[in-house]
């Protein structure tokens, strides 16, 4: 089993990144393929390759996710596309490299790449507020969808969840910790009981960035200003807006460092808490807002959540970490996939036999899982969109609590603040649709 490598060692993110362009040609167990006529569903046939379009093709739209699919013999990247003419470029000759030929072609708009009749799905690594915009005008052009985390808003999750079962589409989260052993082994320890009954969660954050405000300045050649802002509020370019870290901190684009490292360590801290489904149901948390700042985030926070069976889980800025402690011991780990550690020796060398576990397979990683479930038509990836809704709400319940500085009560089955106007005002935010006919 996969699930049986050397957990406690600390790989060098050089061992990572060549490790992640090698993903996938070690699989835990291959599925059987069946033709998807035999399901009644429609999409390419098991031994066809599946041709892939790649939009977004920033530092891991490019390094990681276009990489990693390089490596995969039955899909191949047909199409590459990004608002910044030097990234298509960049993407496109790397890809007719690999594949020693010349046929990727490039768009600077998506909706173009959208309407190719020849691509069967796409992979979606942009800014976090074009996530769901993006994704569902994928899905009605009948493309299935890998796309980043996490979603913008509460509200916009559901439609999307609703729109995937209506297309009766392959959506996957691209989010890595599924395949990552440590945090599967964590998962699998707590979820059967090797530290006992789980009480408590600790997680540390990467800290936001306070990044000085920019006068406003030309758009650079090669740059679509209008399509790279699409649905967000418009605002005049500045030179380090669109960089990721920046970005990343502003209201407007996504949901600051908490949602971005949150994404990662509390995706495993639902799943150990068979909570992947649900998520919290109380929070209440305090942040610091830079002032006179690009960043409009919480760069520093203090959140305290509480899930319906009695666990806290109690999540910090700082160095990444999570552990978990429960009545029988604890497990944990510091630092992003640093070595694991535990109360007792014993507990990290714990194995299940797969028929007992209490968690699913560990797939060998996020990009072989999608082409997997591409070609046999299996519409539940490892993560999948009901999975990364209500991960990406776990999210946004603590940022909408450090936003009103108190105490904020959630019902999942509902998927509203109880009782709580001002809380539910906050679930989502209008977005711009003239962009439509300006870029």
């Amino acid at each position: 089993m996969a699930a049986e490598r050397d957990y406690r060692s600390r790989p060098s993110r050089r061992t990572l990144l060549k490790g992640a362009l090698g993903a996938g040609t070690a699989a835990i167990a291959a599925p059987m393929i069946v033709a998807p006529q035999v399901l009644g569903l429609d999409g390419p046939a098991p031994s066809a390759r599946i041709n892939l379009g790649m939009i977004g093709l920033g530092v891991h739209g490019h390094g990681y996710n276009m990489m990693s699919f390089l490596q995969l013999e039955d899909c191949r990247v047909a199409a590459v596309c990004d608002v910044f003419a030097d990234r298509r470029k960049l993407s496109r000759e790397a890809v007719d490299k690999k594949y020693r030929a010349t046929g990727c072609r490039e768009y600077a708009d998506f909706r173009e790449l959208l309407a190719a009749k020849d691509i069967d799905a796409v992979c979606i690594s942009t800014p976090d507020f074009w996530h769901t915009p993006m994704s569902m005008m994928a899905l009605e052009a009948g493309k299935d969808v890998m796309c980043e985390k996490p979603t913008l808003t509460i509200a916009e999750g559901r439609p999307l969840v609703d729109l995937v079962a209506t297309k009766k589409a392959v959506f996957a989260v691209g989010l890595e910790d599924r395949s990552v052993i440590q945090y599967y082994k964590m998962a699998e320890w707590v979820r059967n009981g090797a530290i006992g009954k789980l009480q408590t969660i600790r997680v540390g954050l990467q800290p936001g960035t306070a990044f000085k405000k920019e006068d406003p300045a030309p758009v650079p050649p090669g740059l679509n200003w209008e399509m790279w802002q699409g649905p967000a509020p418009e605002h005049p370019y500045s030179p380090t807006r669109t960089d990721p870290q920046p970005w990343r901190n502003i209201r407007d684009y996504a949901g600051g460092k908490f949602a971005d490292w949150g994404a990662h360590l509390l995706d495993t801290a639902n799943v150990a808490n068979f909570a992947e489904l649900t998520g919290p149901v109380e929070a209440e948390g305090t942040g610091e807002v830079p002032k006179d700042s690009m960043s409009t985030m919480p760069i520093t926070f203090k959140v305290r959540y509480k899930y319906a069976n009695g666990v806290e889980m109690h999540v910090e800025s700082g160095e990444p970490s999570i552990r978990f402690e429960g009545s029988g011991g604890w497990v944990g780990n510091m630092k992003w996939r640093g070595r694991l550690e535990a109360s007792k020796e014993e507990i990290l060398r714990i194995k299940y036999p797969p028929e007992n576990t209490k968690i699913w397979p560990m797939p060998p990683s996020e990009h072989r899982n999608f082409i997997d479930c591409v070609k046999a038509r299996r519409l539940d990836p490892t993560y999948n969109v009901e999975q990364g809704h209500r991960l990406s709400t776990t999210m946004h319940i603590g940022n909408i609590a450090i936003w009103l500085g108190r105490k904020v009560i959630w019902d999942p089955k509902s998927e509203a603040f109880v009782g709580d106007e001002a809380a539910n005002a906050l679930r989502s935010r209008p977005s711009r649709e003239d962009w439509k006919t300006k870029a």
